[in-house]
């Protein structure tokens, strides 16, 4: 095909392509984060970027540390509690017994029973 698209290849906002035009990119350090599975994650930072003691492993999601001995343990998560297992949290059975008859009187009167 002849004449065809003349920025066919490339994508469109394509800056230019190499390190001489676009400048020198920061200097870089690479560490390593280990979890509990024995995963190994190495993100790079910039030389003077604040490293975290913590990484998310990118295989597991646990949590990874520096030491490959001693990996942080995983975070322990909540399970879900739905609406009711929290308002039996504050209330006992009696509470809501008295609560429910409260409210079944009121009903009543309202419908003239």
């Amino acid at each position: 095909m002849v004449g065809g698209n003349a920025i066919r290849g490339t994508r469109i906002g394509a800056g230019p392509v190499g390190e001489s035009e676009r400048g020198e990119s920061a200097p870089r350090i690479k560490v390593s984060y280990f979890c509990a599975n024995g995963h190994e994650a190495t993100p790079s930072f910039a030389v003077d970027a604040e490293i975290p003691d913590e990484w998310e492993c990118q295989h597991c999601g646990l949590p990874a540390g520096k030491e490959r001995e001693n990996p942080p343990e995983a975070r322990r998560t909540e399970p879900y509690k739905s609406h009711l297992a929290y308002v039996k949290e504050r209330r006992s059975d009696e509470d809501g017994e008295a609560i429910l008859a409260e409210a079944l009187q009121r009903l009543r009167e309202r419908r003239g029973a």
